[in-house]
Parts: C-alpha cells; structure tokens; sequence
C-alpha cells in the first residue's frame, strides 16, 4: 500500500512540475559590465546592470526622447553597483546602489545617478533623489549598434551606444 501511494504521490508532482508554464525569452536582455575588465580580477569598482532595447527599425528618439529622463535601457532602471568611491563625469560620489538615469539630447545628454533603486522604468523617477547630474559628450559611431550597449575601456570611461549615438562619460576612481 505504501508503495502504492508513493508512486501516485510522485504521478502527481511529477504533472505539477510538467505543468509550470514559462515565459518567453526577453526580446531586451538583462546584461552586465564591470571595471576593471578582467574576469580575473575579483575586486571591482564598479557594476552595472541593465537590458538592452532594440531599435527593430525604431529611431532612438522614439525610444529615449531628447529632452525627457530615460531609464538608460530597458524594463527595470539600470543598477549601478559602487564598490569603491568614484568620480563619475567629474563628480565624486561615494560608494554604494544606484539607478542610472539620462536625458538625451543631441550635443550632449545629460547622465544621473539617483538614490531610488528597484524602480520599473522612469515611471517612478524623482528628480529630488538624484545624487548626481553629469553632461556626457555625444559622437557618432562607426557602425550601427541594435542592441543598446554599454562597455567600459582600459581607463574606466563609460560608453553608451545605440544606432549611431556613442555616448562617453569619464569615470575614474577617487
């Protein structure tokens, strides 16, 4: 008898396990970065993570409008992880959690770091809260890029790409 239950007992959770419905895959993927670059390197000043929009024949503008805060990709405003204190487009700020904001425009967009973390999009954005406002030069890039991107370089500046805008801001440790 007992053996009796326990196959139906493991019938029925192997259907409830069959059962569980998934989501598709994300059509704007969560991706990270850190600095410094090296895999090997455990200590990190700094992480950053964020999804990343695809333009699919959309312009930027319609996306991320010049002149209105934006949540610097998609779904959920990007966290910027603070190891170590920075100095972030020539503003020193103190380690810790941050979202990243910005206002494009066409010259320069403006970057924010901002106290409010776990915050879905600008919806919740509260300009009270910035910790720090910072221009970042915009240029064009080489090629087009789909997925927005961001990368750091050898010496910790920021860029931000998508379609042919190359954002960079300067970034160093304090």
């Amino acid at each position: 008898m007992k053996k009796v239950v326990f196959l139906f007992a493991l019938m029925l959770s192997s259907l409830a396990i069959s059962a569980q419905e998934f989501r598709d895959l994300d059509v704007s993927p969560m991706d990270a970065l850190s600095y410094p670059l090296s895999y090997k390197t455990s200590e990190k000043v700094v992480k950053i993570i964020y999804s990343r929009p695809q333009l699919k024949g959309r312009s930027i503008e319609s996306l991320a409008a010049n002149g209105k805060v934006w949540r610097m990709g998609a779904n959920e405003a990007t966290e910027v992880r603070l190891y170590k204190d920075v100095v972030f487009g020539g503003e020193k700020v103190k380690a810790g959690t941050y979202s990243l904001f910005a206002i494009p425009g066409e010259k320069e967009w403006t970057v924010i770091l901002n106290k409010d973390i776990n915050v879905w999009g600008a919806y919740s954005y509260k300009k009270e809260n910035d910790v720090v406002r910072v221009k970042a030069e915009v240029s064009e890039n080489k090629e087009s890029i789909e997925a927005f991107t961001m990368a750091f370089d050898k010496d910790m500046n920021l860029y931000m790409a998508w379609g042919t805008t190359l954002v960079t801001l300067p970034m160093s440790e304090k």
